[in-house]
Formats: structure tokens, sequence, C-alpha cells
């Protein structure tokens, strides 16, 4: 099976070494995705639902450019700085992910200033 490298202008491309997305055979996996906006590179907002929103919508648009969409997500990871965002975190995740729900891990970790929220997904298209 061949390895394939997803890239889009719609998602922000990190100054890492990483790809956005890489699939091999049915299973896809988005790399975590931060609350940048794809034109400008800038942090979009300020609080954990604003950037978390955000961040689903990079998720997204990798997904869709692997012609793939949140129906085919399996595994959510959530990259959280404060537990005491978890509750604002879940509203603005659940209001753009809506049920059913894929499977989902939350970690409490520390990201560079100013970020709050970093999100990568598993996904398994169905060719």
């Amino acid at each position: 099976m061949t390895r394939t490298v997803i890239t889009t202008e719609n998602a922000p491309a990190l100054p890492a070494p990483l790809s956005q997305g890489i699939r091999k055979g049915p299973v896809l996996q988005v790399s975590g995705q931060l609350p940048f906006d794809p034109d400008t590179g800038e942090v979009v907002g300020t609080t954990v639902a604003e950037q978390t929103a955000r961040t689903l919508r990079n998720v997204i648009a990798v997904l869709e450019a692997a012609g793939a969409g949140l129906e085919d997500v399996v595994m959510l990871r959530v990259h959280l700085t404060d537990p005491a965002h978890l509750p604002e975190l879940n509203e603005a995740y659940a209001a753009t992910v809506g049920a059913p729900f894929p499977a989902r891990t939350t970690v409490y970790t520390r990201l560079p200033p100013g970020l709050l929220v970093e999100i990568d997904a598993l996904a398994v298209l169905g060719d």
C-alpha cells in the first residue's frame, strides 16, 4: 500500500517537519491542527470556544482534501491547556462535530503562548 500525503490550502501549513495528513489504504491520520487562519497564519480567537471552532474547521479541511468528512472519523484527540476549559471545549466541540460523536481522548498539555487547543483525527475511509 502506498502512503499518500494530504495537503490543502484550506488548513494552515505549519513550519514543522510534518504533513497535514497521511493516508495509507483506508486509514487517514490528520496531524494536530491549531487555531490558525490558513490565509493569514494568525491565531483565531482568544477563547477556547473560538479556538476549538477554528481548529475543527482546519481538521475538516484536511479530511475533505482526502475525500473524507467527520462521518469517517473514528477518533479525535484533543490537547487542551487547562482542565478548567473542558466545559467550554465540550460545548464548541458538540456544536461542530455533532452526534453520533467519534471516540475522543482529551489530554492536558502545554502549547505555545496564545494557543489553547490542538486537535488531531483518525479516519477510516470506505473505498
